[in-house]
Formats: structure tokens, sequence, C-alpha cells
């Protein structure tokens, strides 16, 4: 069994996120990035089926994005992934356009030799927050795809499984057949710090780099959706304090609420 994850690199979520100067993107001066945490639920899942599986082979990482995001592979493979491959080219790394992202990944999944079984990727990115690379993957590979998967088991024969996620007020039950994409929500495992000897043999580790022309990816294939630029959010007014009497006070708020913000 071979399996496919899919990482990507965000910035941090606790950084402080400021926009560039003309609006043209993100100031990614002294920012932190890191490996998405959806993408590594799905890493650390790919690496607990290989540690529990004979049958499983090999563990694949592939990202999509320029020189840096090879930190977010490496991160992957000192996890316990055994090869990278790196999506990078200028013409395709400066996408914000998920679906054509999937498309380029598509391309470099159809350009291994081997079939993979599973491909695992997070449930969102937390930069876009948009949640199309997976059930977009799936789609132009022609694979099935679940989606939020919090539960999974493979079965016996390495050729089927069992995924649970959750719905409103339940649980639902997927049964099918591999080769197939899944989607992974936060609490299904908990990843593993990669510690500094597996980050150290990581660099050792293979990771091979694709560009637009390795793809067979034209001028045609380009972002349907165009990025136009970022922008602060409006600055909030000051709080208004309201002083007196209790009753007074229980007066003056409603008045507040019904003249001068308008809610009731």
């Amino acid at each position: 069994m071979r399996i496919l994850t899919i990482a990507k690199q965000v910035p941090d979520s606790n950084a402080t996120i400021k926009v560039a100067a003309g609006g043209g993107g993100i100031d990614q001066s002294g920012l932190k990035l890191v490996l998405d945490p959806f993408d590594e639920f799905g890493v650390e899942l790919a690496v607990q089926l290989k540690e529990k599986r004979s049958d499983v082979s090999e563990i694949v990482v592939m990202t999509l994005g320029p020189d840096k995001a090879a930190e977010a592979l490496r991160v992957a493979l000192a996890m316990g992934a055994d090869k990278g491959v790196h999506v990078n080219d200028p013409a395709l790394t400066a996408s914000m356009d998920e679906v054509f992202n999937a498309e380029v990944l598509a391309h470099a999944v159809k350009k291994d030799a081997d079939r993979f079984d599973l491909i695992l990727a997070g449930k969102y990115n937390i930069d876009l927050d948009a949640g199309a690379v997976g059930p977009a993957l799936a789609e132009f590979l022609g694979l099935p795809h679940v989606g939020a998967v919090q539960g999974l088991e493979i079965g016996d024969d390495g050729k089927s499984f069992v995924a649970r996620r959750r719905i409103e007020g339940a649980e639902e039950v997927v049964e099918g057949t591999l080769p197939v994409v899944l989607t992974i929500e936060k609490g299904l495992v908990e990843p593993r710090y990669p510690s500094l000897p597996n980050l150290m043999k990581a660099k050792k580790k293979p990771v091979s780099v694709l560009t637009k022309a390795d793809l067979g990816l034209d001028d045609a294939h380009a972002p349907a959706a165009q990025f136009l630029g970022v922008q602060e959010p409006p600055p909030r007014p000051p709080c208004k304090m309201i002083e007196g009497e209790p009753a007074e006070m229980a007066k003056e708020l409603v008045r507040v609420l019904r003249e001068e913000v308008k809610v009731i």
C-alpha cells in the first residue's frame, strides 16, 4: 500500500499578520511559516498506519509552493514520510485558487509511475480556509472522497476502508474500496513532534522537484480566480461608557441601542 499526503506551508496561527505595502499580499518579513496543522494530521495518520501495518510500503509527501515550502516537506519527512515531491514553479505557486492548485497537484500525482492507494490531506488549510483542495483533487483524479474524517479503519486485505465523521447530531459511517482521497479532521490523531535527530535524517531523504514543464502544463492551465489584494479591517469605533445609577444606565443603554446602534 502506498500513501500520499498533501502538505502546505502556511503562516503560524499565532503569528501577527501584517498587510504588505500596496496591499499586494501579507508581509513575509519575519513571519513564521509552519506545516499546516490539518495537513499534519494527514501525515501523522499515514505514519501511524505504516507503523501498524506491514503492507504499507511507502509514504510520499507532496507540496506546492516556492523554495521555502521545502521546509514543510522536511517536517513531514522528519515525522516519518519516506520521500517528498515539491511542485515549485513561479507560474504555479502564487495562486490562491485552491481548485487550480488541486489540478496542479493532480498532474503531479499522475506523474508518479505507481498508484497511490490512499491520499490524505487536511480538511482545509488555515491560510485560505476554503477546504477545496481535497475534494477537487479527488475529482481531478477520478477518485472517491470522504471529508472531515475523524475515524478510519483499513481492511485487513488492504483494499477496503471504513471512515467515520461527525454530522449534525450523529456520526456518519462511510464504507468503500481503495484508492480514495480522505481529508482529515482534528481529533483523529495527535501529531508527533519531530526530534532533532529525525530532522537531521530528513535532510537526506529524497525530494524531487517538478516544474510546470515537467507536469506538461501549458498557458491554458491558469487559475480561474484572480487575487486582487488584501486590506486591513477598518478600525473599531471607541467603546462608549455609560455611567450613573443602574436604572439610569439601563435606560441610556436602551436608548443607545435603539437610536444610535439601531439594533432594537
